[in-house]
């Protein structure tokens, strides 16, 4: 598809790294000694990183019932995606070509990331924008963070403030797709002068634009607040629950011309009469809580005092029909039919568990004084992952089969400490410098058995893990800030250990070292009343990066490889007209060249051993060369309309570069549009909207799979083969809302 000529001229006269909400205004909040608020690791104007400020109005307009990733997806350089194709469910997002995996969240402070497979999934938190003062978006290395290291980006998110009036709130949302979101909000306002109480309850579900990929969610948040003079505490608790039926097999072009775009092959499977069915319990449930205890503490004029203790609990699992597996790789004995054969593969059902404790502490100490902003602070927490399956039915089963027999069970202790020190240092005439030091470690270990059938030993395969990583982290730069003006130069070192399937998936005598990274930025702004205009530059430069080379390991898994070289660079320019109090225009755009110097692709095949490709300087995978994104807003007294267009180049899925394993370019234009009442029936307010979803009826893809085969002609040579599968979102589809403030 081709993207419009204005827009493309758009985006060339176009340049900012900050903020299009007035960043400004943004900064002012990032350190509010009114509220109890761990945000040591938060970015201002001084500080010179490329970030965004997404503030809790942008959020309540575009909060419709999508994801978090969809609120965040017009900020420079994010890809969001979504498996059932309508940003409801299971939904996730890239930074600069980087995976949730690679990018850094945290709430108030506190890190999200699961510690062991560094990702965080949005479905365990349902309807979390609800209760969100503002998030900022850091891109690159970033500050000095909790938790998984940043080496795409951080995502830090602010929880509502105690609110000293008591209100109350309800919200509704039901469109395309039976999706619906519902949501009560409520406060008792001040207390007795000092306390406070905020709850939310939320309820979310859709019947997703893929067959079957239905989800039901139910997300809270609560909070006790205490206010005494310098003295804050809050006690939260946070999450939900989710079921979700599978929708993250994807499907090919080719099974998409036979049987449509919604097609979806989880749970699929052959009758007794030989006709196809559907397993209808093919579902993923998870139930997901957090627990903070927040202490902010005025010490004197410059001193203060940010702490935090947290325990998040995990606990699900998800439900699987798998086809004609052998029955040894699941502790079960083969057996004679009838006719006399022995039966060694059957159809069956298995459970696969995550059981987890993550808890800690993190804490910081601020001075502020004359020239010098300075933080000194860190964090220690521990990690217990319970990893286990279960055998719930077996086809035509002769034997003993117990009650969910367990098969497999592995466990994970991961043990993360890190301390700091970072300062600003004005010296005048707009120039202030900046230092960031941290030192982490990481003590991971693993034991038992994986669900992975280990030939060599007639076993499963046996994991026996146990890596220390130590961890030092420098950044520097330098700010100037004149009037209008800022520009800003930075060098940051970042590393980041293997997550958990890299050990799992990888062979004992070949597990992958940790990764480096090198992230240069460069910006300048300039930001007034009718215009912003800017830009950040960026090189991101890896050592040991960890990619996906085709190669296999012994038990025939995917493995992840360290390759020696590889970068990201890019520039994300960004700008804003207001030029009258009703109407606004915002666009920003990344361009971007993203390489593994010298890739060597592994393909395996009919033959004993895999053939590979010299690929030279490959491109990264779902890593697009150029990000669009624009927003014309309008605000005529109490009408609110905006009309966003995002657009996103070619991606490819493998490290090789193959165009048959590819995501075409797409383009998707929204339309919002509300109307506020005031003051009628004796409520605050009501607020009524419709949301048009992909107003041009774009048929695209926005996530996938692909990998590579080869066969052996009848010459004996090898014949490459290349297959993929695709993530098909949602054509034109429509969400109404309504908003009602007692």
């Amino acid at each position: 598809m081709n993207l419009p000529a204005a827009s493309l001229l758009c985006a060339a006269a176009c340049l900012q790294c900050q903020p299009l909400n007035a960043s400004e205004k943004a900064d002012t909040i990032t350190l509010n000694l009114d509220d109890v608020e761990v945000v040591a690791n938060r970015a201002s104007s001084k500080v010179p990183v490329a970030f965004t400020n997404v503030l809790k109005s942008d959020l309540e307009r575009n909060n419709t019932g999508r994801d978090i990733p969809y609120l965040l997806g017009m900020t420079p350089s994010v890809v969001a995606t979504s498996d059932a194709g309508g940003g409801m469910g299971y939904t996730s997002m890239r930074l600069r070509g980087s995976d949730n995996s690679r990018i850094n969240v945290t709430t108030n402070g506190i890190p999200l990331n699961d510690p062991e497979s560094h990702r965080l999934y949005w479905v365990n938190m349902p309807d979390l924008a609800s209760s969100l003062r503002d998030v900022q978006v850091q891109r690159g290395a970033g500050t000095s963070t909790n938790g998984a290291g940043a080496f795409g980006g951080s995502i830090n998110m602010i929880t509502d403030a105690p609110s000293e009036d008591a209100y109350a709130e309800l919200s509704g949302a039901y469109g395309s797709y039976n999706t619906n979101r519902e949501t009560l909000r409520l406060g008792s306002g001040l207390l007795g002068n000092h306390w406070s109480i905020d709850a939310r309850l939320s309820h979310m579900g859709s019947d997703g634009y893929i067959d079957r990929a239905w989800s039901k969610l139910w997300g809270y948040f609560g909070q006790i607040a205490y206010s005494n003079g310098g003295t804050n505490i809050r006690l939260l608790a946070f999450g939900g629950k989710e079921q979700t039926y599978m929708a993250w097999d994807y499907a090919s072009k080719e099974q998409m011309e036979q049987y449509g775009r919604r097609y979806n092959p989880c749970g699929e499977y052959t009758a007794d009469d030989g006709s196809t069915a559907y397993y209808p319990d093919q579902t993923d449930t998870f139930l997901q809580h957090h627990f903070q205890l927040l202490l902010s503490q005025r010490l004197s004029d410059a001193w203060h005092l940010s702490a935090g203790l947290f325990y998040t609990d995990d606990n699900g699992y998800y439900t699987q029909l798998k086809t004609n597996r052998k029955l040894v790789e699941y502790g079960l004995t083969p057996w004679e039919d009838a006719e006399g054969n022995l039966v060694k593969r059957s159809d069956l059902v298995r459970l696969k568990f995550n059981r987890n404790h993550f808890g800690g502490g993190v804490a910081s100490f601020n001075y502020r004084k004359g020239r010098t902003d300075a933080t000194i602070g860190g964090a220690v927490s521990q990690f217990r992952g319970n990893h286990f399956g279960q055998v719930r039915w077996v086809r035509n089963y002769v034997g003993p089969i117990n009650p969910d027999q367990e098969y497999y069970r592995n466990v994970g202790e991961k043990f993360d400490a890190n301390i700091y020190a970072r300062a600003t240092f004005d010296f005048g005439a707009g120039f202030s410098a900046y230092g960031d030091l941290q030192y982490r470690h990481i003590h991971y270990t693993i034991h038992g058995c994986d669900d992975v059938w280990d030939s060599r030993i007639s076993a499963l395969a046996q994991v026996d893990v146990n890596q220390r990583w130590d961890f030092f982290n420098p950044k520097a730069g330098i700010n100037w800030t004149q009037g209008a003006h800022r520009a800003y130069f930075s060098w940051s070192v970042a590393h980041k250990e293997p997550v958990r399937d890299n050990f799992i998936e990888g062979d004992p005598s070949r597990y992958p070292s940790a990764e480096r990274l090198f992230d240069y930025e460069a910006g300048y702004f300039y930001n007034t009343r009718l215009f912003t205009v800017g830009a950040n530059f960026y090189f991101m430069d890896y050592k040991d990066q960890l990619v996906t080379t085709g190669e296999l390991s012994d038990t025939g898994n995917m493995l992840t490889v360290n390759v020696p070289d590889s970068y990201r660079m890019g520039a994300e320019l960004q700008g804003a007209l207001r030029p009258c109090s009703w109407f606004d225009w915002g666009i920003n755009a990344t361009l971007s060249r993203n390489r593994i110097k010298n890739f060597t692709e592994y393909i395996y095949g009919d033959g004993p051993d895999p053939i590979t490709i010299d690929c030279g300087d490959s491109p990264i995978s779902f890593s697009p060369s150029f990000i669009l994104n624009n927003a014309f807003n309008f605000h005529v007294k109490w009408l609110d309309a905006s009309l966003t267009s995002h657009y996103v180049s070619k991606q490819y899925m493998t490290n090789a570069g193959a165009d048959e394993a590819a995501l075409d370019a797409y383009f998707v234009t929204d339309l919002n549009v509300s109307y506020t009442f005031t003051k009628v029936l004796g409520l605050k307010s009501v607020a009524l909207g419709v949301t048009v979803y992909n107003l041009f009826n774009e048929k695209y893809f926005n996530n996938g799979y692909a990998g590579a085969g080869y066969s052996l002609g009848s010459d004996g040579k090898a014949e490459i083969y290349r297959y993929a599968g695709y993530a098909a979102q949602a054509p034109t589809n429509v969400m109404a809302t309504v908003n009602i403030k007692f």
